[in-house]
């Protein structure tokens, strides 16, 4: 099985020896997003859970799309939370993007940090199908 990186600038840069996605054998795997506005490097939200997860899902959505994804095509995702008391925002917010058809499998979890104290992080997996490395917009 061959492997191949997806890198988008729509997206924040990784900072640390890791790759925004990895496609292998039709499997897209994305690492983590919190609330970094990639063209200024900055937190959105300031703390405003529901800005914060809008910011997460625009990131998650733009490295989707460089792999030549939609968020139809995730069937997993993971959501981190510094706090579990933010679930019902976040779950609000999430499902402006994962509430239409088939919604992907989930975990939520509290955590006792997130980086740059963000308050949500979420990552997730998509199939892009077979033949899908010839085809990555990366």
């Amino acid at each position: 099985m061959t492997t191949q990186a997806v890198t988008t600038t729509l997206a924040p840069k990784p900072v640390g020896p890791y790759n925004q996605a990895v496609l292998a054998g039709g499997w897209l795997y994305c690492s983590g997003q919190i609330p970094i506005d990639p063209s200024t490097g900055l937190m959105v939200g300031h703390g405003d859970v529901a800005e914060e997860t809008r910011q997460v899902l625009k990131n998650l959505t733009a490295v989707l799309q460089e792999a030549g994804a939609t968020p139809s095509n995730v069937v997993r995702c993971t959501v981190y939370l510094a706090d579990l008391a933010d679930f019902q925002t976040v779950n609000g917010v999430y499902a402006e993007v994962f509430g239409g058809g088939v919604s992907p499998a989930r975990a939520c979890v509290q955590v006792a940090a997130l980086p740059k104290n963000s308050r949500v992080e979420i990552d997730c997996i998509a199939w892009l199908g077979e033949d899908s490395a010839s085809t990555s917009g990366s």
